[in-house]
């Protein structure tokens, strides 16, 4: 797996360099009303991935931005190398939205299992993967670390503009004017799916706290073959501080700016005591007493 991973490290770090010969007074790309990263995101690959077709053992980790998704998608590409060492190494970034419409073609070609990860919204993922029933792990995190998170992957990320400041990006956050617009919405359309038999929602914060019995979760949902001690072994080499020390080994340049603290809680370094009780009147309005919103333990991990 470290070679399929320093080539990955390798494109990443070819992105980058090219982003120093693109203009970048146009950073945001808007399609469909979701606002999207420019750089890595095209109307063209939009349309593409909207006929994609899909197959039945095909993997989808999804996640609203700074929920997971990496962590997950490390965890999964693990668990699928130990299963099927003689895989080749995806091609290019597994992220369904930074695929190029050459890139979605060229799927066709990779062989089983196939592994994808995404932020778009329920409605947003293509058709196939909700019409062959594909199984797709959906990891969610609690508002406040999540919206405190973005804003710093906001100000260190060279595809995205800065924010101004914090008290602007709430503000943001709140209103869905971010990338991949609000985390709310997303959380509603997911909470009316959460009892469907090829879907499985964990949290961050579940996992961070027994990160083995979740990666046996994972592997007993995609109906993977490990041996106990090869889970253990996994979920080893996947706590926050082993990612972060391999970082710039798997994701090149790139891997300061995806794992910065990976903590439960650090959203009280930010948030005011007001906006603090505007996150909790709108989690009230939209998730309490919703499936999610109880599996997202709000009152443990969300109040001063």
């Amino acid at each position: 797996m470290a070679e399929k991973m320093s080539n990955l490290a390798n494109r990443i770090n070819l992105f980058l360099a090219g982003l120093k010969e693109k203009d970048k007074k146009e950073l945001l790309l808007t399609y469909k009303g979701v606002l999207y990263p420019n750089l890595l995101c095209s109307s063209e690959a939009f349309e593409a991935l909207e006929t994609m077709e899909t197959r039945k053992e095909d993997m989808l980790i999804v996640a609203y931005p700074k929920c997971g998704t990496n962590w997950m998608l490390h965890i999964v590409n693990e668990m699928v190398d130990a299963c099927n060492k003689d895989l080749p190494p995806p091609e290019g970034f597994q992220m369904l939205e930074f695929k190029g419409p050459e890139d979605i073609q060229a799927m066709k070609n990779q062989p089983s299992p196939r592994v994808f990860t995404t932020h778009l919204h329920y409605d947003n993922i293509p058709k196939s993967f909700i019409k062959n029933k594909v199984k797709i792990l959906v990891i969610f995190r609690n508002p406040k670390d999540a919206a405190v998170s973005y804003y710093h992957f906001y100000n260190k990320n060279p595809v995205l503009p800065n924010a101004s400041s914090w008290d602007e990006f709430f503000q943001k956050f709140m209103s869905g004017e971010v990338c991949w617009k609000s985390y709310f919405d997303h959380a509603l359309a997911w909470d009316k799916h959460m009892d469907e038999e090829n879907i499985m929602v964990l949290t961050f914060e579940d996992l961070k706290e027994n990160l083995s019995v979740g990666v046996k979760q994972i592997a007993e949902f995609y109906e993977l073959p490990l041996s106990d001690e090869m889970m253990q072994s996994i979920a080893d080499k996947a706590t926050f501080q082993s990612m972060t020390n391999t970082s710039k080994a798997t994701h090149g340049e790139f891997g300061p700016i995806l794992f910065r603290k990976g903590e439960v809680g650090d959203w009280k370094s930010l948030f005011t005591e007001v906006q603090s009780q505007e996150m909790d009147a709108k989690f009230e309005e939209c998730l309490a007493g919703t499936k999610l919103g109880v599996k997202l333990k709000y009152d443990k991990y969300c109040k001063f």
